[in-house]
């Protein structure tokens, strides 16, 4: 049987359609490409930006900021020796841009000015660490991309 070029080119139209519909298919219904966004009301939490900015600048005037470190029992966040730990609350925010199904918060529970997040809820990888947090009157706000 032979093809003329007419009939070459529908079945080359075809051929091309057929192969972007399987890729447009795949992308949409496998799990694997999921694509999340970072924040679920995301224009809501835009109106709020200038206290996370006035909050960054009360941390960034601190004498010594929070810090972490990852230890054998999980991620630990210390906080200033100077002020008193009793005063000191808020929650910690951890998500993956990843896989929002691994995002988790806590709040604050400090123990000898640090807090312990136990390893058996963070996997290895980059993770948005944000700290939210008061003491007595004024707020803070510590955010930090690490890779655990």
């Amino acid at each position: 049987m032979k093809i003329n070029w007419g009939t070459g080119i529908v079945i080359a139209f075809i051929c091309f359609i057929s192969f972007i519909m399987y890729f447009i298919i795949s992308m949409n219904t496998n799990s694997k490409y999921d694509h999340d966004l970072v924040i679920e009301e995301y224009y809501k939490a835009e109106l709020g930006f200038q206290d996370e900015i006035n909050k960054e600048k009360n941390s960034k005037n601190l004498s010594e900021n929070l810090s972490w470190s990852k230890t054998e029992e999980g991620l630990l966040i210390s906080f200033p020796e100077n002020l008193d730990s009793d005063k000191i609350s808020g929650t910690v925010y951890l998500y993956r841009t990843s896989n929002k199904k691994l995002d988790f918060d806590m709040p604050i529970a400090i123990d000898k000015h640090g807090m312990l997040i136990p390893k058996d809820n963070m996997l290895e990888g980059r993770w948005n660490l944000k700290i939210d947090w008061t003491y007595q009157d004024d707020a803070f706000l510590y955010k930090k991309e690490i890779m655990y």
